[in-house]
């Protein structure tokens, strides 16, 4: 079976998801920027893409609260409406059924992003190299006249 690429109709109102989730978005809107009725578009985004328009942009709004959890530390209710959804209680729901875990719980089980930083391997070097160890006083070091032996204290 060929996979057929979906229409650009289909495509434009993806993107309108992609790039606006954190709007208030309805399937009507969606449908207009197809340029196709709402049942008609409802109908043939999830024939082309297995889900539901508006489960299509659910999933891009836990996607984006997933990623502002382990990356940021906003609080969670901050995080909700920052992708566009309106309800701490439903948006705790909706996200423990698709990461398995609360929002609190999926960010404290998440390590922080700094353990995840790339460490150039100039910086790393440079603080893993061994320290040469100064030998103050010894003799075979030059004195602060550049005269060998250790320095000579000069008196009052």
């Amino acid at each position: 079976m060929t996979q057929v690429r979906p229409a650009r109709h289909l495509m434009r109102a993806k993107d309108l998801v992609d790039a606006r989730y954190a709007e208030p978005i309805t399937v009507d809107d969606l449908a207009a920027a197809a340029g196709l009725s709402r049942a008609h578009f409802s109908r043939t985004f999830t024939t082309t893409f297995g889900e539901s328009p508006r489960a299509y942009l659910q999933t891009r709004r836990l996607e984006r609260a997933a990623s502002l959890l382990r990356h940021t530390d906003r609080p969670v209710a901050e995080i909700c409406m920052m992708v566009g959804l309106t309800s701490v209680g439903s948006f705790t729901t909706s996200f423990a059924r698709a990461y398995g875990l609360p929002p609190a719980a999926y960010r404290a089980a998440m390590p922080p992003a700094a353990v995840h930083a790339r460490i150039p391997s100039c910086i790393l070097g440079r603080d893993t190299r061994p320290r040469a160890v100064s030998r103050v006083g010894a003799d075979s070091t030059p004195g602060e006249d550049g005269t060998s032996g250790p320095p000579v204290a000069s008196g009052p």
